[in-house]
């Protein structure tokens, strides 16, 4: 399965991205509305156009870093937001990153990297948190595709890749998911152990 920084530029140059809802995601954006400690350092890894770090960059969070392997989802950001920090949009590869962050935010990174890795993916974000460093977001819980992202998944799946990793505070289906996505969407809040 290809999953390259070409593949990904040229889904993203050929607008091949209908997980992409155009706007932030609503169960994000009321997650963000009750955040009040502006200088939380937060990852979004595979970000795509990243419409959550728009959000919480211009809501006053500056410390927000976006990590992508396509160079055409990070342009998307830049020129929608020009103000936003070059050396905050990351080029490169979520499992080479190194750093620490109070906040990770998931939103269809999960669900677009080979589910081979998702075991990985786990545990690389507890090691790029601080202590009691959180990872939030949303996944899909729906079966999707076997074959090219996005990839589904769902609940009782997620438990056995996060629990060695994190204290589950909250697996939950979001109550605010946008009509195409009801009932297929879980809100996680998981805390680093």
């Amino acid at each position: 399965m290809d999953l390259s920084e070409s593949f990904w530029n040229n889904r993203y140059l050929n607008h091949d991205i209908g997980w992409d809802l155009g706007q932030i995601s609503p169960p994000l954006k009321s997650y963000f509305n009750q955040l009040t400690n502006k200088n939380l350092n937060i990852l979004i890894p595979g970000g795509g156009n990243s419409y959550e770090a728009e959000y919480l960059f211009n809501n006053g969070f500056k410390n927000t870093s976006v990590i992508d392997l396509s160079g055409a989802a990070l342009k998307s950001i830049k020129n929608r937001v020009p103000q936003f920090p070059v050396s905050q949009l990351i080029h490169g590869n979520y499992f080479d990153l190194t750093g620490r962050y109070d906040l990770i935010i998931e939103q269809t990174f999960f669900c677009a990297i080979d589910p081979k890795l998702r075991s990985r993916y786990a545990q690389k974000a507890n090691a790029l948190l601080v202590s009691n460093g959180k990872l939030v977001g949303v996944l899909f819980d729906a079966p999707l595709n076997m074959d090219k992202p996005p990839f589904g998944g769902n609940r009782e799946e997620y438990l056995d890749y996060f629990s060695p990793y994190f204290k589950i505070d909250i697996i939950e289906a979001c109550h605010n998911s946008i009509e195409s996505r009801l009932g297929k969407e879980l809100f996680i809040k998981l805390i680093k152990r």
